[in-house]
């Protein structure tokens, strides 16, 4: 069990004059932030809390989900987990930095944490969704809003927004408020938008790839990373064609195979920048990479700056 202190919210009041956002708490335990801040959420605000180990040996964690908020799970590093949903096992190896898993209310949950987590959690009221979707859709919604999908979603834009909020923590108080107000509204409308725009073209939609399948396609590429590998070997390793496996597999993750190749060689070269003292250009070439350009190129696009910058500040958190 974590052991962090917890940041309390303050009382929600009207959401046009007030904020709808209680700044960011840490959680004693997973999706777990305290009955006061819970019962904030449930008065019609956005509770945002975080969970994080840095432990190495594995834990399971259980949640009998929440009784009235949905709760947005927004992955802020790589880790490695099983997750299960309702019973049903979803996730089952490396999550990359990014994801974001939707679970509706009174739903359980369990996941067993195999390396460190760092977790952002939203707790969204029914009275938000309800806003955010007449806000964006111009009408009221008929009755309750209900996302039930609870596959991985993998969106740039949320991912961007996942990780502004998460460092809106070291904000000053009264521009991290605003701050933390706008974003947390930014991804639910963003999901409500996804979700409501999806479900008319979900019939022409491939099925996702077969927990099993996935499984290979990920051991493939984790085995593979410092390899000129593309999508035919990728597919090979799951005994499909390339076409059926690039849509069923953006199905099951919400990305690309290319995208999450360069996703995965970009943890790894986080990992031995961390750990490791190779200079750049052996890291680039041992993810991959044809050149330290290519290499500094994608890492500032995926990270926000360069190798070298991203590691002196690594080393300086250690």
């Amino acid at each position: 069990m974590i052991s962090s202190s917890t940041l309390y919210p303050e009382p929600a009041a009207d959401v046009a004059r007030k904020s709808l956002v209680s700044r960011i708490g840490m959680e004693h335990q997973w999706r777990c932030p305290g009955d006061e801040a819970a019962d904030t959420a449930q008065r019609g605000n956005i509770l945002v809390s975080r969970w994080t180990r840095n432990d190495t040996q594995p834990i399971e964690v259980v949640n009998p989900g929440s009784a009235a908020c949905h709760c947005f799970a927004m992955n802020l590093k790589c880790t490695s987990l099983t997750f299960s949903h309702a019973g049903r096992t979803l996730v089952r190896g490396r999550v990359t930095a990014g994801a974001l898993q939707i679970t509706a209310p009174e739903v359980a949950c369990r996941a067993v944490f195999e390396s460190p987590g760092d977790v952002l959690h939203l707790f969204v009221s029914q009275q938000v969704l309800s806003e955010c979707f007449e806000d964006t859709f111009g009408r009221p919604h008929a009755g309750d809003i209900r996302i039930d999908d609870p596959g991985l979603v993998r969106d740039p834009a949320l991912e961007r927004l996942g990780q502004a909020l998460a460092v809106s923590q070291s904000d000053d108080a009264a521009l991290g408020k605003v701050f933390t107000d706008s974003v947390s509204l930014a991804i639910v409308s963003r999901v409500i938008v996804r979700h409501f725009t999806a479900k008319d073209r979900q019939t022409r939609e491939a099925s996702a790839l077969p927990l099993w399948r996935l499984n290979r396609a990920i051991e493939f590429v984790d085995a593979h990373l410092a390899e000129p590998i593309g999508l035919a070997d990728i597919a090979n390793s799951t005994g499909l064609t390339r076409m059926h496996f690039a849509s069923q597999f953006r199905r099951a993750t919400g990305m690309r195979p290319h995208e999450y190749l360069l996703r995965r060689r970009i943890d790894h070269a986080q990992q031995l920048l961390r750990e490791s003292k190779h200079n750049v250009l052996d890291v680039a070439l041992s993810c991959g990479f044809r050149s330290q350009a290519h290499f500094t190129t994608v890492f500032k696009r995926l990270v926000g700056e360069t190798p070298y910058c991203w590691r002196m500040k690594a080393n300086v958190d250690r």
